[in-house]
């Protein structure tokens, strides 16, 4: 179970934002999936309380369900990046079918970034999307999203593994609710206590 992305992974694949260039103490803090009615309200209330900014990777299907959250994330500052219409898995997904899914999220997201649902492209895909977009992945996992995990180690995934630059991911899906609730205000407040400051740009 990586939390940290291994490197070989991300030399194989450069055109990919797997973490940013910085000297300074700045971190990328992104989620996938949503909105979602419940765990999105609580998140925008978090991140609003803590004075932190962060990347929304946003499915289609779920914005045209809920666009008032969507524009609260807006209005909030935040950034929303395309993460497809229906979270289609790349590598089980004809070309075709994957790009017209990724457009359609655009026509409604209307982003320059792109996280592929699960993490997974193939390099003909990688290599057609890299054109319109910026291509995020991470280096920090959380795990958020996995069954039974326990709150110490969510919490010793992400705190233990940032570094200047880290790219991490969190979800805003009704399957992480529960771990998200009991532990992200600990460890957002963490990361400030260590002296990192939170970007948005791209």
């Amino acid at each position: 179970m990586f939390v940290k992305t291994p490197k070989i992974v991300q030399h194989v694949f450069p055109s990919i934002i797997w973490k940013k260039k910085t000297t300074k103490k700045k971190i990328w803090l992104t989620f996938d999936d949503g909105p979602d009615k419940k765990i999105t309200v609580f998140l925008l209330n978090l991140l609003k309380k803590l004075k932190i900014h962060a990347t929304f990777f946003l499915i289609g299907e779920q914005i045209v369900k809920y666009p008032e959250l969507t524009k609260k994330i807006i209005e909030d500052g935040h950034i929303i990046g395309n993460h497809s219409y229906s979270h289609l898995n790349g590598l089980l997904t004809s070309n075709k079918t994957y790009y017209n899914d990724i457009d359609r999220a655009q026509k409604i997201v209307n982003s320059n970034i792109f996280r592929p649902p699960y993490g997974k492209i193939s390099p003909i895909q990688l290599r057609t999307l890299k054109v319109k977009y910026k291509i995020i992945m991470w280096d920090v996992l959380s795990w958020d999203f996995k069954k039974n995990i326990s709150s110490e180690k969510i919490y010793n995934n992400v705190i233990n593994n940032t570094q200047k630059g880290s790219i991490i991911v969190f979800h805003n899906n009704i399957k992480s609710y529960q771990t998200i609730t009991e532990n992200l205000e600990k460890i957002l407040v963490k990361l400030k206590e260590e002296g990192y400051r939170f970007s948005t740009i791209w």
